[in-house]
């Protein structure tokens, strides 16, 4: 489907320059002489490589169609992550590099939608929020919670996140997997 280069949004996938790439970033630009761009940085999905492209209004690319379908998360074998289709016990393997930085949310038995571009497996998607638990972090200070102040605290996947004063060790908190960033405390 063709669509303007001005269209082009965070999590596109287009094809360009014989590959198929996604978008990750956007920026306008509207300089003072000349017409208004869009500087997209592309990250290739079949080796990872990344790309900044100009995109003007008038310019059309081509956007890809992926299928999505729901495996669950199985292991990981050295580069390599394997899931399964929980209906036809497919199992398909992608590699890390694929995924980037978000295979630190990966969870035994987490349930993902995979993308599918002509029957290959092109990328992952994970679910909004995942629940971790607090392995370290400083101990509350009396008279500390009236202020709205974060405190630094590790987590049980390896990540360092900011968290409100009253979370304690070995509590299990809500994390946004897009900005890894503290949501509640789990239920």
């Amino acid at each position: 489907m063709k669509i303007n280069g001005n269209a082009i949004r965070p999590g596109n996938v287009i094809e360009h320059k014989g590959g198929l790439w996604k978008a990750v970033r956007i920026q306008h630009t509207q300089p003072g002489k000349g017409g208004a761009y869009l500087q997209v940085e592309l990250r290739n999905l079949r080796d990872g490589s990344k790309l900044n492209e100009r995109f003007r209004s008038s310019e059309t690319v081509e956007r890809a169609r992926l299928e999505q379908k729901a495996y669950q998360y199985l292991y990981a074998d050295g580069e390599l992550l394997t899931f399964m289709d929980t209906e036809s016990y497919e199992q398909v393997q992608i590699s890390t590099d694929l995924m980037g930085d978000e295979t630190i949310y990966l969870q035994d038995g987490m349930m993902v939608q995979v993308e599918f571009y002509e029957e290959e497996p092109l990328g992952v998607i994970l679910p909004e929020h995942v629940t971790l638990e607090v392995t370290e972090t400083e101990p509350t200070v009396k008279g500390q919670t009236a202020a709205s102040s974060y405190k630094p605290a590790m987590l049980s996947n390896g990540m360092r996140c900011m968290v409100p004063p009253f979370v304690d060790v070995g509590e299990n908190i809500v994390v946004a997997t897009a900005e890894g960033e503290y949501v509640k405390r789990a239920d």
